[in-house]
């Protein structure tokens, strides 16, 4: 057990150190070639961002294949199978899609329809889903058309599903990440645990998609300094889908049979197991109800499903009044909620230990969604280890000494020198201001001069 584990640890430290080097360069390419579009209504950043950040995330899932195809525990997932390179097909199709769309804004029809292609593209290449296992009928084998439309719909609904989320800083790196970390877990426990090895693939796509988002979240996290773009987020989405694809339609129910019986009663028995495959889902269950509420949101108000907004869960957290890291904090503990709820329920389901933890956890989740304005204060002994957003004010605000016995006092300045100074304290102070709520902070230095400042806006309705 082991050696696999540490194998799939290099992958995915490879993977990070090459996504993580190449982000500063790509950032830089971007201000070149103009790739920081303006910005736009439904922007919570005040400064325009370069994008294009799936170049390195690209280039860190090429390099994560070339090392796990020379590691001895996990070349002969490119030996026995094909499913690797009909990967790294339909990934590369998907970023050069997103590329050209981080540049040039393309119609979302288009995008639509390169999605599709690339679904199409791996199921041309064996990625597909062959069988699903229903509870109480069993395993029911699938046409080729049928696998091949349930495939390219899972693909194009994780994409969106990503896609639609990566609205704040790091928020979309971050949940994806956790939801491929408890992929990691279950669909390592399938092929050690039961000795599986058609489950392979898709431990390793979910280690190397790890490491994709671990690599370029420190450029993420707020105020960040790149953007994924499209052609990051649907490159995150599809290897996501290939994973849930791989390890629900590749892997023989058969197999996990462990129950006596018919294979009715086995599939039954091993309900719990089988959630996770079924409803693959439930891994980001959060940008899926998203995108479905996206979807109902804006067709209920005569728009297009694919016109963008302000109306995602995670605005409605800034509106509320919860600070950009706030709200990202909350989204990666709902994700994780989901996500390790699902697994850590499949792999002990008569434990009733587990079903109180989730509620307990849901419970704390929703006091803090009450307590948007909270923000905690260290103790004074520790203000100078901790942020100045979290010390106390009364410790930063001391009065200024009076001047002792024998000491000057300070020079009397003339009404044009205090006007001056009365000035340039204003300037600072509005430095120093408090961005509005609903409105993030300043998005790192563009290299292409000063900083500038644009006007807060309002907050965009989103039923108009």
């Amino acid at each position: 057990m082991g050696q696999p584990v540490r194998d799939y640890l290099l992958t995915l430290c490879v993977t990070a150190a090459v996504t993580y080097l190449l982000t500063g360069p790509v950032r830089k390419f971007a201000i070149a070639v103009g790739a920081m579009p303006a910005i736009r209504a439904r922007d919570v950043h005040r400064e325009p961002t370069p994008r294009l950040g799936g170049i390195a995330m690209f280039g860190g899932l090429c390099a994560g294949l070339i090392v796990a195809d020379h590691l001895f525990n996990l070349n002969g997932v490119f030996e026995l199978s094909n499913e690797p390179r009909a990967l790294l097909s339909g990934a590369a199709l998907i970023w050069l899609i997103g590329v050209l769309d981080d540049k040039f804004e393309i119609d979302a029809l288009i995008k639509l329809g390169g999605q599709m292609i690339a679904a199409a593209v791996m199921v041309i290449q064996g990625l597909t889903i062959l069988w699903l296992p229903i509870p109480g009928v069993g395993t029911v084998a699938l046409t080729q058309w049928q696998g091949t439309l349930l495939t390219v719909a899972l693909v194009v609904i994780t994409i969106n599903a990503v896609n639609f989320v990566d609205g704040l800083d790091g928020l979309a790196a971050g949940m994806v990440c956790i939801a491929s970390a408890a992929f990691f877990l279950y669909a390592y426990r399938l092929w050690y645990g039961y000795g599986i090895e058609a489950a392979a693939p898709a431990t390793l796509f979910a280690a190397i998609l790890m490491g994709m988002c671990l690599g370029f979240l420190p450029h993420n996290m707020h105020p960040a300094r790149i953007f994924m773009g499209d052609s990051g987020s649907m490159l995150i989405g599809l290897v996501l889908a290939a994973g849930a694809i791989s390890i629900t339609g590749q892997v023989d129910p058969d197999l996990m049979q462990i129950f006596e019986g018919s294979e009715r009663e086995a599939t039954h028995a091993l309900l719990p197991v089988f959630i996770p495959l079924v409803l693959p889902l439930t891994i980001i269950a959060i940008p899926a109800a998203d995108l479905v509420l996206a979807i109902v949101r804006r067709t209920w108000n005569g728009q297009s499903p694919f016109a963008a907004d302000r109306g995602h869960l995670h605005h409605r957290l800034l509106e509320i009044g919860h600070s950009h890291s706030r709200a990202v904090l909350i989204m990666y503990f709902w994700s994780a909620l989901i996500a390790f709820g699902a697994v850590g329920y499949s792999v002990h389901s008569a434990s009733s230990w587990i079903v109180f933890v989730i509620i307990a956890s849901s419970a704390v989740g929703l006091a803090l969604l009450l307590m948007p304005r909270f923000t905690p204060r260290a103790p004074h002994w520790a203000n100078r280890f901790v942020p100045p957003r979290y010390r106390h004010r009364a410790a930063e605000q001391a009065p200024a000494p009076s001047p002792s016995h024998g000491e000057k006092p300070a020079p009397v300045t003339s009404g044009a020198q205090q006007g001056a100074a009365d000035a340039q304290m204003g300037e600072e102070a509005a430095e120093r201001a408090p961005v509005a709520v609903g409105v993030s902070g300043v998005n790192g230095a563009t290299a292409i001069g000063a900083r500038s400042r644009f006007p807060d806006r309002r907050s965009i309705d989103s039923s108009r």
